[in-house]
C-alpha cells in the first residue's frame, strides 16, 4: 500500500491521538519506525526491516506514560505505535486461524471480553494483565508466543506494508480491565483439544467411507 503524502499525515493524527490516550492510561507506549517509500524509517533503527522496530536502541528507557511527551513524539512524524509488554500489559500472540478458534472458545464460555489486536501479517494478539499467571501451559502449545517483560507489540492504528494494525476487540469493551492470562490460557488449551478432536473425527469418517 502507498502510505505517502496525505495518508501519512492522516495516520499521524490518529496515531498521536491513540498514543496520548494510552499514555494517559499509563500504558507504556513508545515510537517505532514507519513506512516511507517501501522502507521502515525514522531513527537509529531505520533501514530494511521486516516491520516496525523501536526508534531508540535503548527504547526501554524511553517509555511514554506522559500524555504531553506522547503528543510531542507524534507531532511531526507518523511513528508506529509500540507498546512495551511486561508492565501493564502482556500479550499472547498466535496466527489468525488459531486466534479465531480461541476467540470463539471465549465467546462460547461467556468469558470476560479480551482485547484483541489483529495485524496485516495474519497474527492476533490477546492482551492480558502483565504477570498475572504462569505461562507454562501457553508456551507448551506450538505457535504460541507470550510477550512479557523485555518485549513489545505493535498497536492500532499503525500502518504496515499490506494494511493497518487494527482492533478486533477494543480495550474499552472490557472497561480497560485486562483479564488474567489464565483466561486465555484455558481457551488456548480448549481450542487445541477441540481441533484435535475434530481432526480425529474427520479421520474416522474418512476410514468409514473407504471401507
Amino acid at each position: 500500500m502507498d502510505w505517502s503524502g496525505g495518508w501519512r499525515d492522516a495516520f499521524r493524527i490518529e496515531l498521536r491521538a491513540e498514543a496520548i490516550g494510552l499514555a494517559w492510561r499509563k500504558w507504556p507506549v513508545f515510537p517505532g519506525t514507519y513506512l516511507d517509500g517501501g522502507q521502515w524509517v525514522g531513527g537509529d533503527a531505520a533501514g530494511e526491516q521486516p516491520g516496525p522496530v523501536p526508534v531508540e536502541p535503548d527504547w526501554a528507557d524511553h517509555l511514554l506514560v506522559d500524555a504531553n511527551r506522547a503528543a510531542s513524539w507524534w507531532s511531526v512524524r507518523p511513528y508506529s505505535l509500540l507498546l512495551a509488554t511486561g508492565y501493564v500489559v502482556d500479550a499472547v500472540e498466535v496466527d489468525a486461524p488459531f486466534g479465531r478458534r480461541i476467540a470463539s472458545t471465549l465467546r462460547r464460555r461467556h468469558a470476560q471480553p479480551v482485547p484483541i489486536v489483529a495485524t496485516p501479517d495474519n497474527t492476533w494478539l490477546f492482551l492480558v494483565a502483565a504477570g498475572s499467571a504462569s505461562p507454562s501451559r501457553i508456551l507448551a502449545q506450538p505457535g504460541v508466543v507470550l510477550h512479557g517483560r523485555g518485549s513489545w507489540i505493535t498497536l492500532p492504528p499503525t500502518p504496515a506494508e499490506h494494511g493497518v494494525v487494527h482492533w478486533r476487540v477494543k480495550p474499552s469493551v472490557c472497561g480497560w480491565k485486562l483479564p488474567a492470562v489464565s483466561l486465555v490460557e484455558e481457551a488456548v488449551t480448549a481450542a487445541v483439544q477441540a481441533e484435535a478432536k475434530e481432526l480425529r473425527a474427520r479421520g474416522e469418517r474418512l476410514l468409514t467411507v473407504r471401507r
